[in-house]
C-alpha cells in the first residue's frame, strides 16, 4: 500500500537557479524540484502544493500562518503519513519553530532547504528533498515535532540553528547535536524531547521586537520602543542574562507600561537565570519582573511570545509557558 506524502513548496534557494552571465541567484517562475521525477519514490504518492515562492528574507508570521493552517487542513481531511516543506534557509528555523508550536500531530513533519540554488555546481537542494522524504516516511520519525533535515542530519525544530553563511553543514544545534542520522538505507532517531508544546492559534496579531545586548548599551532604544505600538519585548542578554545598568531605566518604563520583556541569552548554549545581584545583573532584571527564558534563541522567542500573547497577556502565564 502506498504511503501518502504531502509537499508543499515554498520557495527559497532550492528552487532558485544562477544567472550563468551575472552570478545572481534568483527566483524561477517554475520551481525545479516540480520536475522531479516521482518513480525515484517506490509505493509513495506525493501531494505537491506549491503553495509560495519566496526567498525566505520575504516570509512573515502571517505566510507562517497561511502554512500551518494549509497543513492542518491537509492533517485533518486526507489520510497523510507525512509532511515535507520546502523553504528557504534565511528563516528556516524560525517557520520550523512556528509549526511545532502550533500544530498538533503524530506524523513526521520535515523542513528543507538549499544552500546552492538547483544548477549551481554541488547543488545539494536535490538530495535534501530526497532525504527529508525519506524522513517523512520513517516510522521512527514519528512523534518527534517538527524536524529540520539538510545535509544527513535531523535536528529538532526548537533546537536548530543556521551558524554558517554558506556552508552546506550550516545547520547544527549547538547545545544538543542532531536527534537522528539518515544514512544510505536507514533513518536512524537516536534522541526526542521530553515535552512537546502545542498552542492553537488562528491568527498572529501581536507585534514583538527583538534587541540584542551590547556593551555600552544605553536607554535610548527603550525611548523609542515606549512610543512604539509594541506588544512585548525579546532581549539576547549578555552571559547568563544580564544588561549594562544605563539599559535598566527605560526597560523599567516599557515594564511599567505592562510589556511583558522575555530575557534570553546571546550565548549559543545555556540558559538564563537571575543569579547577578548588581544593577543590571540577572537577579536584578528578575525583580523588576523580567521574564527568563529556558534556553530559546532570540528569534525563536520572539515567536513563542507571539503566538503566546494570542494566548494570554498573564505575566504569570508567561512565565509559565516560557519556563517549559
Amino acid at each position: 500500500m502506498k504511503k501518502k506524502i504531502a509537499v508543499f513548496h515554498t520557495g527559497g534557494t532550492i528552487a532558485m537557479k544562477q544567472d550563468s552571465e551575472t552570478g545572481a541567484v534568483t527566483p524561477q517562475e517554475e520551481n525545479p524540484l516540480l520536475d522531479v521525477n516521482q518513480d525515484l519514490f517506490q509505493n509513495v504518492e506525493l501531494i505537491v502544493e506549491n503553495i509560495l515562492n519566496l526567498p525566505s528574507p520575504h516570509i512573515t508570521e502571517q505566510e507562517m500562518l497561511r502554512l500551518q493552517k494549509a497543513i492542518s487542513e491537509k492533517i485533518a481531511t486526507n489520510h497523510i503519513d507525512g509532511v515535507v516543506i520546502t523553504h528557504g534557509t534565511d528563516t528556516l528555523e524560525e517557520t520550523a519553530y512556528f509549526l511545532d508550536l502550533t500544530i498538533e500531530h503524530n506524523i513526521p513533519i520535515v523542513i528543507t532547504g538549499a544552500m546552492r540554488s538547483s544548477n549551481e555546481l554541488g547543488s545539494d537542494g536535490l538530495h535534501n528533498y530526497i532525504t527529508a522524504i525519506r524522513v517523512a516516511l520513517s516510522d521512527e520519525a514519528k512523534n518527534v515535532g517538527v524536524m529540520v533535515v539538510l545535509n544527513d542530519e535531523i535536528h529538532a525544530a526548537r533546537n536548530v540553528t543556521k551558524t554558517h553563511t554558506s556552508n552546506v553543514a550550516t545547520f547544527q544545534s549547538p547545545q544538543f547535536g542532531p536527534i537522528g542520522i539518515v544514512t544510505k538505507n536507514e533513518v536512524l532517531i537516536f534522541q526526542k524531547l521530553l515535552r512537546h508544546e502545542f498552542y492553537n492559534i488562528h491568527q498572529v496579531t501581536k507585534n514583538v521586537v527583538l534587541l540584542t545586548a551590547h556593551a555600552g548599551m544605553d536607554g535610548l532604544i527603550f525611548d523609542a520602543l515606549e512610543r512604539s505600538p509594541i506588544h512585548g519585548l525579546v532581549i539576547e542578554g549578555l552571559g547568563q542574562g544580564n544588561l549594562p545598568p544605563k539599559a535598566v531605566v527605560g526597560l523599567k518604563n516599557l515594564l511599567g507600561k505592562g510589556i511583558p520583556v522575555i530575557l534570553v541569552s546571546r550565548c549559543l548554549n545555556g540558559v538564563t537565570e537571575g543569579v547577578y545581584g548588581y544593577e543590571g545583573g540577572g537577579k536584578h532584571l528578575e525583580e523588576l519582573g523580567v521574564i527568563f527564558s529556558n534556553g530559546l534563541s532570540g528569534q525563536k522567542a520572539r515567536l513563542k511570545l507571539m503566538v503566546a500573547l494570542e494566548i494570554s497577556s498573564q505575566h504569570d502565564e508567561l512565565e509559565k509557558i516560557f519556563a517549559n
